[in-house]
């Protein structure tokens, strides 16, 4: 451990929610200039720890020190005081305010009775050069990429002088490139006296980035590691308790016949801009074709087209010889598709609804939901309370609101309603974005048994093992094109990433 002084400690912290020991006695050191790592399965208590010290909630026993001082931290203004700022998973910002504006709130500076944007953006600009975050301080948030969103809740913090950063799951949602920019900023505040927090479900990045890690389970601590000792099998066990495969096994595909067929497929984006350009493939049954490429190269727009969720400029979608191309989701959905969305919030879930309805959405009005216009409650609970169970959602009870899931716990009750769907074609759009190792393993489990069955998967991912892992066909897009297909014996990472670069084989 370092010799560094502590910065932030906790001492027997325990938190109790109705039905749930959330924290159990934690015990856990933060030392100047450090990278502490902290990992857990969805539901192990990482967040609710967190939030007790960002003051989101109170400690029902235990301490909490910041430089060695006992404090009581009542709720963020405390935390804010004490030099403590954390980057939630689901960033805190207004989307049609400006990046100033989003880190002035509630710190507003006035000049009479106006406020002092100008001081406020010198201020920011400063912080920005100082740090390497580079923003511009006038665009509107909603116009950002999701890395530079990040980038604008770390100058919030900042700019309210922030020594101790938490970052929830900072990378769950950032492409490799916006990943490696996260770290040279990570790299960039330790060397000006800030520590970090760095919650992840990601063993290769923990053992990369972290000088320290502190693993969760069922609310305690189940044990520490050294990085330069540790592997990626020794961290998944101690989170799960058991072995966990780290690369999934599955035979041979064995491809019938095409089941989806996308032919000279031309989209636009939200800019109206051209997003797809004359893309076309296949997808037969019994295979999992991945789609890889860096985010924002057609990815999103292609699985929105398909399943009816955007609107076709030119070409067609072909399912089952079937003409979908001009389909709305729910037509979509009844000719057999199931599709679990790259942004869950959004396409995936109502969040203020509970995991009952959650779980019976687009299929409310089928047997054996629904009788006619009667809804058939004993079955639609039944079958929520089952696939809770099987799919290891941790929650007090199927009456709970979305929004009170962990972003994992939100990721595995929506593929836990697509995949439990019959299907003649699944996509899956990052499946896995913020699901713990344990489950991860599951779901890739799913989705190798779901193949095996017979049924076309569509899998969109950026991260390449995950592609590497479980496709048995792999298509590069880049730039709105698919520049190649490859087998799974001709794909590896050193000619999927010159592709994904808009190296073409030569």
């Amino acid at each position: 451990m370092s010799a560094t002084p502590v910065v932030l400690s906790t001492q027997g912290i325990t938190k109790r929610f109705p039905g749930v020991l959330a924290n159990d006695r934690i015990d856990l050191e933060l030392h100047h200039g450090q990278v502490l790592g902290l990992l857990g399965e969805n539901g192990a208590g990482k967040s609710t720890l967190m939030n007790m010290i960002y003051g989101l909630y109170s400690p029902d026993e235990g301490e909490i020190r910041v430089n060695g001082e006992i404090v009581n931290i009542k709720d963020p203004n405390d935390a804010i005081k004490l030099g403590i700022g954390m980057v939630h998973q689901h960033f805190q910002l207004v989307p049609v305010l400006t990046v100033t504006e989003n880190i002035m709130l509630g710190t507003e500076s006035v000049r009479g009775p106006f406020l002092d944007r100008r001081s406020a953006r010198k201020r920011i600009v400063q912080i920005s050069e100082q740090y390497g975050l580079k923003v511009n301080p006038d665009a509107r948030v909603q116009d950002l990429p999701v890395g530079v969103q990040q980038r604008v809740e770390i100058i919030k913090a900042l700019y309210r002088e922030a020594k101790i950063l938490i970052l929830d799951e900072p990378t769950a949602v950032l492409t490799p490139q916006e990943t490696e920019g996260l770290f040279e900023v990570m790299a960039s505040l330790l060397e000006r006296g800030v520590s970090i927090i760095f919650i992840t479900h990601k063993l290769k990045e923990a053992l990369r980035i972290c000088d320290h890690i502190v693993v969760l389970r069922d609310g305690k601590i189940a044990g520490t590691a050294d990085p330069k000792t540790a592997t990626q099998a020794t961290l998944a066990s101690m989170m799960v308790g058991r072995e966990v495969l780290l690369q999934v096994e599955k035979p041979p595909a064995q491809p019938t016949d095409a089941v989806l067929a996308v032919r000279d497929l031309t989209v636009h984006d939200d800019r109206d801009l051209p997003a797809l350009k004359d893309v076309s493939f296949d997808v037969f049954g019994g295979e999992i074709l991945g789609v890889a490429g860096v985010q924002g190269n057609g990815q999103t727009e292609l699985v929105e087209a398909i399943a009816g969720l955007r609107e076709v400029v030119g070409g067609q979608i072909v399912m089952d010889g079937t003409d979908i191309t001009s389909y709305t989701p729910r037509q979509v959905t009844e000719t057999g598709v199931s599709h679990v969305p790259e942004n869950r919030q959004k396409n995936g879930m109502v969040a203020n609804f509970s995991i009952v309805d959650n779980m019976r959405l687009q299929s409310y009005y089928k047997r054996p939901f629904a009788r006619g216009i009667v809804a058939d409650e004993q079955a639609v609970n039944r079958h929520a309370q089952e696939l809770v169970e099987a799919y290891d959602v941790r929650t007090p009870g199927i009456f709970v609101s979305m929004q009170a899931l962990s972003g994992g716990n939100q990721q595995k009750a929506v593929v836990a309603r697509e995949f439990s769907r019959p299907s003649r074609l699944l996509i899956v759009a990052q499946p896995t974005r913020g699901v713990d190792v344990g489950s991860i393993e599951f779901i890739h489990k799913q989705i190798v048994k779901m193949r095996d069955a017979g049924t076309a998967v569509l899998l969109v991912s950026t991260e390449l093992d995950e592609i590497l892992s479980l496709a048995d066909r792999v298509a590069v897009m880049y730039a709105g094109e698919i520049i190649d297909i490859l087998t799974a014996e001709q794909a590896n990472r050193e000619r999927i990433g010159l592709l994904m670069a808009g190296v073409r084989d030569s």
